[in-house]
Parts: C-alpha cells; structure tokens; sequence
C-alpha cells in the first residue's frame, strides 16, 4: 500500500502548485468532490481515466480526516 505522498503530488509547474495524482492533472481535490457529493469511485474514474483505481483508494485511504462538527 502506497502512502499519500506516494499517489499525491505538488508542483509549482503543475495547476499552480495544487495537490494532483502522479503523472496527471487531476486534482486530488477533484475526487473528495465526487465523494462528498455523492457519486461513486466508479464514476470519478471514469470521468478521469489517467487515474488509477489504486492511486485513488490509496489516496482516500491515507488522506486525513475531518473533524466531526461536534456544535450540535
């Protein structure tokens, strides 16, 4: 199993310096978005075909968490 750093990348040259899948332009944030709205692992690659199903879980797998929202 890859560590986040491993799947995720961060280069000034590349989308100013946004976290992306190696080898790609895809924005890492592009597949938490998919996820929070909704839509499925499935279709997040196949909307970004240059990412693999293993980059993915792996970044997923190893991204942090978010706090729970403890105000209610």
């Amino acid at each position: 199993m890859a560590s986040l750093t491993g799947v995720i990348t961060r280069d000034p040259e590349v989308l100013g310096g946004t976290p992306v899948f190696r080898g790609t332009r895809v924005p890492f944030q592009a597949l938490l978005d998919y996820i929070e709205g909704g839509q499925t692992l499935d279709e997040f690659l196949d909307d970004f075909p240059t990412v693999t199903r293993e980059a993915a879980t792996d970044a997923l797998e190893h991204a942090p968490q978010p706090a729970p929202d403890l105000s209610s």
